[in-house]
């Protein structure tokens, strides 16, 4: 079970305000805050989404292959949620909709290039 995902950035503000509205989306708050670092999830027992200067010093980069999936409940959820991404400037990765019969979702990059997605299964008819 996943318990918190890290991802680096190289502006903490800005990375901050993209995460405060998008994670909004799906009732996710700030639980944790220091200078250099910021995690938000739905309630302490719930897995955490967190950015960070990286601690090195070194600029944070990218993770080839590395993605970020949240978990919406409905194909209009990840709608809302691809959507948000992209009005707060995330680069569009594949816009929403179904891939194969029971998976729906929507890819696109923050503004630091880390690759998310919001998913969710759907029933075939």
């Amino acid at each position: 079970m996943i318990g918190y995902v890290t991802l680096g950035t190289n502006d903490i503000e800005k990375a901050a305000a993209f995460y405060d509205q998008l994670l909004a989306e799906l009732g996710a708050k700030r639980f944790m805050e220091t200078e250099k670092f910021i995690a938000w999830s739905n309630d302490m027992n719930s897995p955490a989404i967190s950015i960070t200067a990286p601690y090195d010093g070194n600029p944070a980069t990218i993770g080839n292959g590395m993605m970020i999936s949240l978990a919406a409940g409905s194909p209009e959820m990840v709608d809302r949620i691809y959507n948000k991404a992209i009005e707060l400037g995330a680069q569009c990765e594949g816009p929403a909709g179904p891939r194969g019969d029971s998976f729906y979702a929507g890819y696109f990059r923050d503004l630091d290039g880390n690759k998310l997605n919001a998913f969710c299964m759907i029933q075939s008819d």
